[in-house]
């Protein structure tokens, strides 16, 4: 009995000093290069347990495996049993400095996220995104079904309405000048050829010489006053064009953007409304501050919508007046002196209008250039 008490009883440990430590890390390093199995070698006592003397052996040879910057000294390893449901736990203290100044401590380094991450700002924008594209195709549908409520400018939406029809009208004048131009190109064309015919036949008939002298002297001042009024003509056609095509385009672009601002604006005071309506609590009161800082975003870019567009208009309405009142003038006088066979006034309706005809031939380059 008193001997499984012996077997039983153990051993204080001790602290080695730092040369016992080193030259037992040697030991135990060539003892492991022994083929010899190292759970053979475990000593048990009779009750199980392992016995003090393999559990000193351990300690140190985990105190030796311990980095560099851990004090010895004041590592404190404890150990248990099979029969203990924990592991070993190992604690450490502050290394001591020989200076007598206490070394930092080494903590977890945190980086300030300063430069932020390009997909994610990415991933965010297209969150925002999808979530503004789903509020206004709601509200869409809705207001084509009839269950929503929309903004209206009455004063606005009027003018609108009729600059679209305008432009509807406009766009049938220049199809329809452009047609009479290209016909009357053709025509000048053909009075051209018909006058060089003339002048051919009055040279080789002798007994139709004036008369046919006659009919080339004719079609050939024809085709010089058509000249003249195509030119009066295509003038026309593209002041007209520029004012349908980048005037008025310009400014229904303006439009769209207001109508999509009028949308949004619309979307958001709609979720406002719900949002208002519903219980107000610890949840929903940050969601209702929300939604009133996004409504008053899209009302402050609405009404500036609706003043650029208000804008817009009353300038182009103003340059449309100008613009169509000259080209209509413009265009009255060249077709009367055209059909009136005046000459002279033809010439000086297109001088009034700073009109340069193009000779033909003109554009073309030289003989030298070509070379």
């Amino acid at each position: 009995m008193s001997e499984h008490n012996s077997e039983s009883t153990t051993l204080d440990e001790s602290h080695p000093s730092a040369e016992e430590i080193q030259s037992g890390c040697e030991g135990s390093a060539m003892a492991q290069e022994s083929p010899k199995n190292s759970a053979a070698e475990i000593p048990v006592t009779s009750n199980g347990q392992l016995e003090d003397s393999h559990e000193h052996s351990f300690n140190r040879d985990l105190k030796c495996s311990l980095p560099v910057g851990l004090g010895l000294s004041e590592t404190k390893i404890t150990s248990h049993g099979f029969d203990g449901a924990k592991e070993g736990v190992v604690e450490a203290g502050q290394f001591p400095n020989k200076g007598g100044r206490a070394q930092q401590k080494s903590g977890p380094v945190v980086l300030a996220d300063e430069v932020k991450n390009p997909a994610m700002e990415k991933l965010e924008l297209v969150r925002k995104w999808s979530l503004n594209t789903y509020k206004c195709t709601r509200q869409i549908i809705s207001e084509k079904l009839g269950r929503g409520s929309r903004t209206v400018d009455l004063e606005l939406e009027a003018q609108i309405d009729i600059l679209r029809d305008n432009k509807k009208k406009y766009e049938n004048i220049l199809r329809l000048a452009q047609t009479l131009s290209t016909q009357l190109f053709q025509m000048v064309h053909t009075q051209r050829q018909l006058g060089d015919a003339f002048a051919d036949l009055s040279l080789k008939s002798l007994e139709l010489h004036e008369e046919f002298g006659y009919n080339a002297d004719t079609q050939k001042l024809l085709a010089k006053n058509g000249e003249t009024l195509l030119g009066a003509i295509n003038f026309f056609i593209a002041s007209v064009n520029t004012l349908v095509n980048k005037t008025i385009e310009d400014t229904l672009l303006t439009v769209k953007q207001y109508e999509s601002a009028r949308i949004e604006y619309d979307a958001y005071r709609t979720d406002l409304e719900e949002l208002n309506l519903g219980p107000r609590d610890a949840n929903t009161l940050p969601k209702i501050e929300q939604s009133q800082q996004l409504f008053q975003v899209h009302k402050e870019k609405y009404d500036k919508m609706r003043n650029d567009v208000s804008i817009k208009l009353k300038f182009l309405e103003e340059n449309k007046v100008k613009v169509l009142h000259n080209q209509l003038v413009l265009f009255h006088n060249a077709i009367a002196a055209y059909f009136a066979g005046n000459q002279k006034q033809l010439e000086q309706t297109l001088k009034q209008f700073h009109i340069k005809l193009k000779t033909p031939g003109a554009d073309a380059p030289s003989w030298l250039e070509e070379q």
